[in-house]
């Protein structure tokens, strides 16, 4: 904080004469008045001795004590040997300087450690020497830049999380933001990885679409913030479903796919009964009120009831099919091929 004051001789109009006196009472009133409001501590002492002869409230406050108990006595009186040299320092520095002195001070006061700005001002008469002070605590300004500091810490730590995760997330490019699974690209790729690396082994997998059926009056009436959080608890209940080797995306809206690793028709069929159960039973709440969902699921698998990608996907998609045309809530499973005999 920057102190200023008023140290000039007040100049009387050409159309009358000012009392010194009242011009000097009125400034000083206006002095006193502005450091109340401001909560600034002010004090006056003689230059000899270093005894006080004058203070306001709040710095008589400040050292624990009321002003007629200040007068006449000392920093020494309250302060350490260190803290009162410090300040008879200071009075000295003013002193000689014969102009005002700004300086900071910071000692132990009744076991707190405290920062003041204190500004200096030696009376120019010559007889008695008495230095006014003015002090102001940084306590409180300290706190707030503390606090500033914390706050942009915390926004520095957020912002770095957040690049972090946009980074991994382009670096991935691979993840559906709603249901938190693959992207339709990145599951194609890994379907066809799986079929090179299952016709290598000649062993099998399954490839399951499911569809979300009709939502109910309730979810249907909530509109698109409904359908978001049922495809949010759609995509946990994949990633809880799935293992490591398998794979799950989102389609479209309303359209999942799971690839399961190293998985016959009948394991499949079991493992997606299980989770169509669980799609029945999910509590989702939104807005204070529960939604309901349920899927229909077709599965097909790879060598038994397809023999290559595009009859896979299509003898899946039958199988959807069909699921739909039974009602929804249901898995329905893809015919399996038979080789004619020789």
């Amino acid at each position: 904080m920057t102190f200023h004051l008023a140290t000039e001789r007040v100049a009387a109009p050409s159309t009358g004469r000012v009392d010194r006196g009242q011009c000097d009472a009125l400034v000083a009133q206006a002095l006193l008045a502005q450091a109340h409001q401001q909560g600034l501590a002010v004090a006056v002492k003689s230059a000899d001795d270093g005894c006080y002869q004058w203070a306001n409230d709040a710095f008589a406050a400040l050292f624990g004590t009321d002003t007629p108990g200040l007068v006449g006595r000392t920093d020494a009186d309250w302060l350490d040997t260190s803290a009162a040299a410090q300040l008879r320092s200071a009075d000295h520095t003013a002193l000689a300087q014969g102009a005002e002195l700004a300086s900071e001070h910071r000692f132990d006061l009744r076991g707190e450690r405290r920062e003041f700005k204190v500004l200096r001002v030696v009376s120019p008469a010559a007889d008695k020497r008495l230095i006014c002070s003015i002090w102001h605590d940084l306590a409180p300004q300290r706190q707030r830049d503390g606090q500033l500091r914390l706050a942009l810490g915390q926004l520095e730590q957020q912002q770095k999380a957040n690049d972090a995760l946009r980074l991994e997330l382009a670096g991935q490019g691979l993840r559906d933001q709603a249901s938190g699974l693959n992207s339709r690209a990145h599951f194609d790729d890994q379907m066809r990885r799986e079929l090179d690396l299952s016709t290598r082994e000649h062993r099998e997998f399954a490839l399951v679409y499911m569809a979300l059926d009709p939502f109910n009056v309730k979810a249907g009436a909530l509109g698109a913030p409904a359908q978001d959080r049922i495809c949010e608890a759609m995509g946990r209940l994949l990633r809880g479903n799935t293992r490591v080797m398998d794979a799950s995306c989102r389609m479209d809206d309303r359209h999942f796919a799971v690839l399961l690793s190293g998985v016959g028709l009948a394991t499949a069929h079991s493992r997606m009964e299980g989770l169509r159960r669980q799609c029945a039973t999910q509590i989702v709440m939104l807005d204070g009120q529960e939604l309901g969902f349920s899927v229909a699921m077709g599965v097909a698998s790879f060598p038994h009831t397809a023999q290559g990608h595009d009859e896979l996907v299509t003898a899946c998609s039958a199988a959807l099919a069909e699921a739909k045309r039974r009602g929804g809530n249901t898995v329905a499973l893809a015919s399996i091929r038979f080789e004619a005999g020789g």
